[in-house]
């Protein structure tokens, strides 16, 4: 009798019951379409951190920056043997430490030991400044009227000495080439930069080439240089053997170059040095306590977590991630509320036109109950109809904005210091206490829709069919079967 009375009557009153759902699906899609591009946008924030320090990095340790005009290495100085040949080329090259600020090889092993590391490894950044090119040596000229003046013997302008004139030409044209290097623990591979890139050419380092002359080259960098899987690239005079070609998986790669460790220091003067220790916690929930513990035991350091990093990122994907968190977030509140409401108002409004109709049922013997259920069971089919169609309007609207895939900028500046971010400053450079020169990435948002999505909104579904139900049950219990006897008078 129930589900008879309920079908007859959904029927009977489709325009209602159509109003009643468009209402509550307007609310449950706005949630869906919000809280997908609110997980897409976490998804794209994850992308630039991890082109930074890679997969599996928690947090990066560097040396605390160096006091103001405490002094520091300076300026690179470049400096050119004087040469007779005129012609002939000059070049001389410096490999610098990125922040000129380094850390004792040790301290990997002191962050490994602290509580709540799982997993800790070092590398050396560094950047290559190539300078070669040729000086021009002038021509003197001399100024013929000068010379007709001067006359015979004797005959030359007062203070007059040798010959006047003017040099012409001469000068230097030079070429400055600058690339990064990075220095890679070839024994362990699963934490550091290079994760955030895929070996698309060739293969990775060997665990056993410690101390090879092998390179991995990014292929951006192998693009423009021409280089491929078995050339050769220099670095400061040192050839390397390219093993393999990497893609960094979004935007631009941590380095262009990637050596073993061991030859990072060699070719940098830097024996036994690091400029970043990465880490990853044992457990994800406790970043906050493994920070602290590192900063308490390990003086002199610097602890970077991804969550420290990420305030650093700006640009539109910064800005659209605040929209969405903030104001969408609260519109698709306000419009699910609203929808609450009018729905229950509307179900009440329903029960109200329906006096008679229930008045007669009491008279006929329904208690006030069985009323009551059968409004809340019309409310929530109701409820559940609005959730279908929010749920198929929401995951359209997602699938749009997939779709579309609208590029966003994210900038990454610099949290100061020695190494300056999380990556240990592979794109940077610049004395010690300055920053890292920004990083810019464009990426594609998309809006994921996860089961947890799907399953808040048949949940919502569910509130909104109950909370009308509740507005027009409460409605019914209060008929009377005289109010149905004067309606009918």
């Amino acid at each position: 009798m129930f589900f008879t009375y309920l079908r007859r009557e959904l029927r009977r009153r489709r325009k209602a019951a159509l109003v009643v759902a468009s209402g509550l699906a307007l609310g449950i899609a706005l949630v869906i379409i919000v809280s997908s591009v609110s997980a897409g946008m976490s998804k794209a924030q994850d992308k630039v951190l991890e082109s930074l320090y890679g997969l599996g990095t928690d947090m990066t340790v560097t040396k605390a920056a160096a006091a103001q005009g405490s002094g520091g290495t300076g300026r690179p100085r470049f400096e050119f043997d004087a040469q007779d040949d005129d012609d002939a080329t000059q070049s001389t090259d410096r490999v610098m430490v990125q922040g000129f600020q380094t850390l004792a090889a040790r301290t990997v092993d002191k962050v490994g030991e602290q509580d709540g590391v799982a997993d800790a490894v070092g590398g050396l950044s560094l950047t290559v400044m190539k300078v070669d090119g040729q000086f021009q040596r002038g021509e003197f000229k001399q100024d013929e009227s000068s010379g007709q003046s001067q006359g015979g013997p004797g005959g030359g302008q007062a203070g007059g000495g040798g010959p006047q004139g003017r040099v012409e030409g001469g000068g230097a044209s030079f070429d400055v080439n600058s690339f990064t290097v990075y220095g890679t623990d070839v024994t362990q591979q699963d934490l550091g930069p290079l994760t955030s890139s895929k070996i698309t050419k060739g293969r990775t380092f060997k665990a056993t080439e410690t101390d090879a002359k092998v390179a991995v080259v990014d292929s951006a960098y192998a693009k423009e240089k021409e280089l491929a899987v078995d050339k050769t690239v220099t670095v400061s005079g040192t050839a390397y053997k390219i093993v393999g070609v990497s893609t960094a998986d979004s935007g631009d790669a941590a380095a262009n170059v990637y050596i073993p460790l061991k030859q990072a220091q060699t070719v940098a003067g830097s024996k036994n040095k690091v400029t970043t220790v990465y880490v990853r916690a044992a457990d994800s929930q406790q970043i906050d306590t493994v920070k602290a513990a590192i900063q308490k035991n390990v003086s002199g350091t610097t602890v970077t977590t991804s969550a420290d990093l990420a305030d650093t990122v700006s640009g539109s994907l910064s800005t659209a991630s605040d929209l969405a968190s903030s104001v969408g977030k609260w519109l698709s509140i306000a419009v699910l509320v609203a929808a609450f409401l009018v729905a229950g108002l509307l179900t009440s409004s329903a029960v109200s036109r329906r006096v008679r109709e229930f008045g007669t049922l009491k008279a006929l013997g329904w208690k006030s109950g069985r009323v009551t259920r059968q409004v809340i069971g019309e409310a929530l089919v109701n409820g559940l109809m609005g959730g279908v169609l929010g749920i198929a309007a929401g995951i359209a609207g997602a699938y749009a904005v997939t779709a579309v895939s609208p590029t966003l900028t994210a900038q990454l500046g610099s949290t100061g210091g020695a190494g300056g971010g999380m990556g240990g400053g592979p794109m940077g450079g610049g004395g010690p206490g300055r920053q890292t020169a920004s990083k810019t990435l464009d990426i594609a948002l998309t809006a994921p829709v996860s089961l947890t999505t799907i399953l808040v909104a048949v949940a919502l579904a569910v509130a909104g069919g109950l909370i009308a139900g509740a507005f027009g049950g409460w409605r019914a219990s209060r008929l009377r079967p005289a109010d149905a006897l004067r309606r009918v008078a």
